[in-house]
């Protein structure tokens, strides 16, 4: 066993742990801290999907950080440009020497009496358990399982004579050129792969039980390009980031407020693009617009491949697999030699871990999120969650930017502890991610909760959150503060500083 000690421990090195570890040392520098990463690398879900065409689904001026530049010209950029990104913006920052690699938390408990975390790893490269202890525990390991995504149980599945794979286990071998392939799903996973898969498969045909919103994004930022050339970097990448920011929010509150008229125009451009010998059935979602994200595909890509044939969509119910490949519902059957479940994800938060304070367990379901970034009393913890109605990093940032201020106001205050506290009962059935889609209604059970009003209240609005966590109070009558004076413990009430 080892004992490593630090002011902040931070779970997860990937896009937000990165981006949190920069923010610590360019805020708060004099504070110690180490990244606890269970792969091998840098970048998290950029370094974990391989599958044919992997790439954002959204644009890079936003999923980009705040204090570094995206310089690329794709709009969407693909999954390896974005985990050296990500590698790059660790080298610049020194970041890359207080990553611990092959570590995966177990388990972490909170002791209020020594006012500090112990952290229980697993060195996933020697097998041998580790101990870790912190001040403040950050945790950025996103909201799904990187052990396996959500594969449904298939009627039929082992009869299926051909190969079954899970994009988030893509296999190095896999040869599909020549080969039928289906993909199973629609989300931005199953766009991604159909025209990607295009170009090399004999066909690709994309099963899908209900549609989804597809919207056509350009693939270069032709406007930034032409203005580097006599703008400084950053503000250029500030300028198409504020713009940027703006559509996303317009459309997010036209497809709330106007759900009709944003329908009518996606089902429009979508015909459009397609022509007219493809069904828009497979386009006509059941739902309104943003109940469940947006698919975001570049230069059209999906539409071009379905209108010159080269891939086709069906909209049914699986019946069974069969020897060589589906039999639908409708008694249609699709022959396959490979087929992709892109299916979705497994949620799971704090990468499966346990949290607990003086031995006693917080299940994340029994609680409540303050500002999207603490959880109600757990002392000296945070986690770093993304948008899901916009781009991840937009939140990610400013919500490590509020940790920062909060560590640098405890410093100053001489305070030990900090735990979110709920006076008005303010607890609501409804988790803290506001969607419906399949992935986030089978794990609302393992969810934590939101409240019904502020700032247990999750709004999902950046244009919100940024005043509140960038410039906000930090001694509302939320958070309870306990100040160490000489061995001893003293539990503050409110001030009004």
């Amino acid at each position: 066993m080892s004992n490593n000690h630090f002011d902040v421990l931070i779970i997860g090195a990937g896009l937000s742990g990165v981006g949190a570890a920069c923010h610590l040392s360019r805020q708060s520098p004099d504070r110690s801290f180490a990244l606890i990463e269970r792969r091998k690398r840098i970048g998290g879900t950029w370094d974990l999907f391989r599958y044919p065409g992997i790439r954002s689904d959204s644009d890079m001026y936003t999923l980009g950080y705040n204090f570094r530049p995206w310089t690329e010209p794709k709009v969407l950029a693909d999954g390896p440009s974005i985990r050296e990104y990500i590698a790059d913006t660790a080298a610049e920052y020194n970041i890359d020497d207080k990553i611990y690699f092959e570590r995966r938390m177990v388990d972490a408990d909170f002791s209020t009496r020594d006012g500090q975390w112990t952290v229980r790893v697993e060195n996933e490269g020697s097998g041998e358990s580790e101990i870790f202890t912190c001040q403040f525990l950050l945790c950025c390991t996103g909201y799904y399982n990187y052990d396996a995504g959500y594969t449904p149980d298939f009627p039929g599945a082992d009869q299926f004579k051909g190969r079954l794979v899970h994009p988030q286990q893509w296999p190095e071998d896999l040869d599909y050129s020549g080969k039928k392939v289906v993909v199973i799903g629609s989300g931005a996973t199953a766009v991604t792969l159909v025209p990607a898969m295009a170009k090399d498969a004999e066909h690709v045909t994309m099963l899908q039980r209900s549609p989804t919103y597809i919207a056509t994004v350009p693939e270069r930022d032709e406007l930034s390009v032409k203005l580097r050339r006599f703008l400084p970097e950053m503000v250029v990448y500030r300028m198409a980031r504020a713009r940027n920011i703006g559509l996303q929010r317009l459309v997010y509150r036209l497809s709330k407020q106007r759900p009709g008229l944003v329908r009518r125009a996606l089902l429009a451009a979508a015909r459009r693009q397609l022509g007219d010998d493809i069904d828009m059935k497979h386009f006509r979602p059941s739902y309104n617009p943003w109940d469940e994200r947006l698919c975001a595909v570049p230069n059209g890509d999906l539409f071009k491949v379905l209108r010159r044939g080269e891939a086709s969509i069906v909209t049914d119910h699986i019946d069974t697999f069969t020897e060589n490949g589906i039999r639908l519902k409708s008694g249609e059957e699709l022959d396959a030699d490979i087929i992709i479940t892109a299916t979705g994800l497994d949620l799971q938060l704090l990468g499966g871990a346990e949290l607990s304070v003086d031995g006693e367990t917080r299940e994340p379901r029994d609680v409540l999120v303050y500002k999207g970034v603490m959880l109600r009393d757990v002392p000296n913890m945070a986690m770093v969650f993304g948008y899901t109605n916009a781009s991840w990093t937009l939140k990610a940032d400013i919500a490590a930017e509020y940790v920062c201020r909060l560590l640098n106001y405890m410093s100053r205050k001489g305070l030990q502890q900090v735990t979110p506290k709920d006076h008005d009962g303010s607890d609501t059935d409804k988790t803290f991610l506001d969607l419906q889609s399949g992935y986030v209604q089978r794990a609302a059970h393992r969810l934590p909760r939101q409240g019904d009003k502020a700032p247990w209240k999750v709004l999902s609005n950046y244009l919100y959150d940024l005043p509140r966590l960038r410039y906000g109070r930090l001694n509302d009558d939320a958070l309870e503060f306990v100040k160490a004076e000489g061995g001893k413990r003293r539990r503050l009430g409110v001030s009004r500083g």
